[in-house]
């Protein structure tokens, strides 16, 4: 798929203080992708994104890669507090569970593809570290949500795929293998964990089935 961006630029970025190393994927979470894009364009607030990818496929640049975007917040993943030093941010414009989760089109989804593939081929970035909102934020946010096809990705090398081998510990030193920090507490990990892995049940218990997906993940970390 070629790739041909739509130039929006914003304003609200600084320099980056941490090597790239991750991609961080949401969804606007607005009515409109219209309006997801005036607010990371509006210089009195502080957020932004590198990408946003429209419904119908087109994506907007809005911030320069070698720039840090302001979209992860208040985030950890790998040791890494500072996410959006560390992390290109792809916005998706879908109304997010405050407008019904809807499905995202495979137009869409295909665009996404297309763009994460492109940047980890630029920036050496593993399948592993492309990951979600919710993932580097757990607790505070649940995007891209429990219907993000993560397994589309994975099938095009863009994310990890389920390994079938299994990590041995007890899940809450697995789960910080893979990447998680646990100060948002255990329930709120597990439950960023089930968005990603086992999304038809997301309730933070640590039941037989998440733990099995906890040490699968884990053994790719």
């Amino acid at each position: 798929m070629s790739l041909e961006f739509r130039e929006t630029p914003s304003p609200n970025f600084n320099d980056r203080k941490a090597p790239l190393s991750l991609i961080v994927l949401h969804y606007t979470g607005m009515e409109t992708g219209a309006a997801a894009l005036a607010r990371m364009c509006d210089p009195d607030v502080s957020v932004s994104a590198h990408y946003m990818v429209e419904e119908d496929g087109a994506i907007c640049r809005l911030v320069a890669e070698e720039k840090r975007a302001w979209h992860a917040g208040v985030s950890f993943w790998r040791g890494e507090r500072d996410v959006n030093s560390a992390s290109i941010g792809i916005e998706i414009v879908n109304g997010g569970h405050d407008f019904g989760l809807p499905d995202f089109p495979a137009v869409q989804i295909d665009a996404v593809t297309a763009l994460v593939r492109d940047i980890m081929g630029r920036h050496g970035i593993a399948p592993r570290d492309v990951i979600g909102h919710s993932d580097v934020a757990p607790g505070r946010k649940t995007d891209p949500g429990e219907k993000f096809p993560w397994p589309h990705l994975a099938e095009a090398g863009a994310a990890l795929a389920l390994p079938d081998a299994r990590g041995g510990g007890e899940p809450e030193a697995l789960l910080e293998r893979i990447g998680y920090g646990l100060e948002p507490g255990l329930e709120a990990v597990v439950e960023a964990f089930q968005r990603r892995w086992r999304p038809g049940r997301v309730d933070g218990a640590l039941d037989e089935e998440t733990s099995d997906l906890i040490a699968r993940v884990a053994s790719a970390a």
